[in-house]
């Protein structure tokens, strides 16, 4: 009798269990947006938003989100309610500097509204980041040589900047790109106790030390010193924290460093990222590591090709994979999405963007087939939709 009562009660929940695994199966895929951002010296408008399906890869256009010029680099906040901007000018409001832009996001839509506009404190800014508290916004301003912080109001707007800095130290030897120092990106440490900033005229990594409760920065000697010329670009994170990868535009290398607590930096590797026997021209731009923490991606601009390395899981180091071509020119950037299984390159001087898959067990990329036209696309940034 006891058999059969456990045997009654077993089969309904095995049947609830069945059910609900078929239901999820069913289910629509969740719903993403894809905002792009543009140069619009030429055709394009500002940013650009597209639904994008996770399943399929396909990306559907909901056309302009907002004209804004030249929104070269942008970052969302973890709530998704708010885009920042960077717009890349030489000139504001008469002054030696850009602008970044605050802007209110319609997940339904993918429309921007503008919030208010800042001056960046420096001419060309070309990167933006949050910190780790998530109440500043950290800006490179590339020909201003400068950093500054942006203090977020409680209704996502910007306040006038807490903290403004030149980088300082000995140039570089290329005389034609390394004139002065140019900021080229910014993040902070995971311990939101330091920023560092890729200074691509003084071939540094250089540290700053963060003060988060005021928003305010202070010069540190500590700084990752890359080969002399090389030209540091941008710069991607162990999934651990515990290595530096940094891809340098003018010589089109990676070159590791160990990411210690004494911030000494150590050089662990040095790796090209072009095909053995390139002798064009070629400019590094964008790296990034895959969320799975075992692969590394980076761009070029004149091979027009995605690099593909390995991470060794213990000692940060990378093995060359393999190179793809990117379908277009001037990959300025690219971006991963959400679910880890696609990779989208903007092609600025092509005017597309080109999907790939990538293979969850190699890292390595195949073309979808699936392209979309995009003036001047540069800066690629999804989010969840409602």
């Amino acid at each position: 009798m006891t058999f059969f009562r456990l045997e009654c009660l077993a089969i309904p929940l095995l049947l609830s269990i069945l059910l609900a695994s078929a239901f999820a199966k069913d289910q629509p895929p969740k719903p993403y947006l894809l905002f792009v951002g543009t140069y619009t010296d030429k055709d394009s408008k500002g940013i650009y938003a597209y639904r994008f399906n996770a399943s399929s890869g396909e990306l559907t256009p909901l056309g302009v989100a907002a004209e804004t010029a030249n929104p070269s680099f942008f970052a969302i906040d973890a709530s998704h309610r708010y885009l920042y901007a960077v717009n890349e000018l030489q000139t504001y409001h008469g002054a030696s500097t850009g602008a970044v832009s605050a802007f209110a996001i319609d997940r339904k839509t993918g429309k921007l509204s503008l919030l208010n506009q800042v001056a960046s404190q420096g001419a060309d800014p070309c990167y933006i980041s949050f910190d780790k508290s998530g109440k500043y916004i950290l800006v490179a301003n590339y020909t201003g040589g400068t950093v500054a912080v942006f203090p977020i109001r409680p209704d996502g707007s910007l306040g006038e900047s807490s903290a403004f800095l030149h980088d300082t130290g000995t140039l570089g030897p290329n005389k034609e790109r390394q004139d002065a120092p140019h900021s080229h990106w910014i993040e902070p440490s995971a311990d939101n106790r330091f920023v560092y900033v890729s200074d691509l005229g003084l071939d540094r990594v250089l540290t700053y030390t963060f003060d988060a409760t005021k928003g305010t920065l202070a010069k540190n000697e500590a700084a990752a010193a890359l080969s002399p010329g090389s030209g540091p670009r941008h710069v991607a994170f162990s999934r651990d924290n515990n290595f530096l990868y940094v891809v340098s535009e003018l010589d089109s290398t990676v070159t590791v460093f160990a990411n210690d607590e004494k911030k000494n930096f150590p050089s662990l590797q040095r790796i090209s990222a072009l095909p053995e026997g390139f002798s064009g021209k070629n400019d590094a731009a964008e790296i990034a590591a895959h969320p799975n923490g075992r692969f590394l991606y980076t761009s070029n601009r004149g091979d027009d090709s995605i690099a593909i390395f390995s991470i060794h899981p213990k000692t940060g180091k990378l093995s060359y994979i393999d190179r793809v071509s990117t379908q277009g020119k001037a990959p300025r950037h690219f971006e991963i999405d959400p679910t880890g299984k696609f990779l989208f390159v903007a092609n600025q001087e092509s005017n597309n963007i080109v999907v790939f898959r990538i293979d969850p067990k190699s890292g390595k990329l195949t073309s979808t087939g699936q392209q979309f036209q995009v003036p001047a696309p540069v800066c690629l940034k999804f989010i969840a939709a409602d």
